[in-house]
């Protein structure tokens, strides 16, 4: 079994908050990340594929094939975005990069699958200090 990992960068703006709660309460829950003027990060995305080596190409997936994907269904539609209000597949959820991280994995699994490789991490970097992984569990 081989691992291989593909890091994407994107920027964005958000807002965690909760509709039903005053300023004052998302503020004591969310801290400044509930500021209602949004705020916005440099995030890293780190895309972990595995599986077996073809042996007519030593390739477990090629990684342009790889890249162009995360390109069209990740980056395209979050970088220098709202994610509050423009990404499709966070409609209706938190923006925490936990949640994220789960959501870019529901984008993702099943390409990568008909490409003859497995998901096995995505992985975001929203600070140099702060990170969420998530395996599909």
């Amino acid at each position: 079994m081989v691992y291989i990992t593909r890091r994407e960068r994107f920027n964005a703006a958000h807002r965690l908050f909760k509709a039903d709660y005053s300023d004052k309460k998302n503020l004591e829950i969310f801290g400044k990340c509930s500021n209602p003027n949004w705020h916005g990060h440099n995030y890293e995305l780190f895309i972990t594929v595995k599986g077996d080596i073809n042996p007519e190409t030593g390739f477990l997936i090629n990684l342009t094939v790889l890249r162009d994907l995360i390109r069209k269904k990740i980056i395209s539609k979050v970088d220098h975005k709202n994610l509050n209000l423009e990404v499709d597949f966070m409609k209706g959820k938190y923006t925490s990069t936990e949640v994220l991280s789960v959501a870019i994995w529901n984008e993702l699994e099943k390409e990568i699958e008909q490409l003859g490789a497995t998901l096995h991490c995505v992985k975001i970097s929203e600070t140099e200090n702060n990170s969420a992984e998530y395996y599909g569990e």
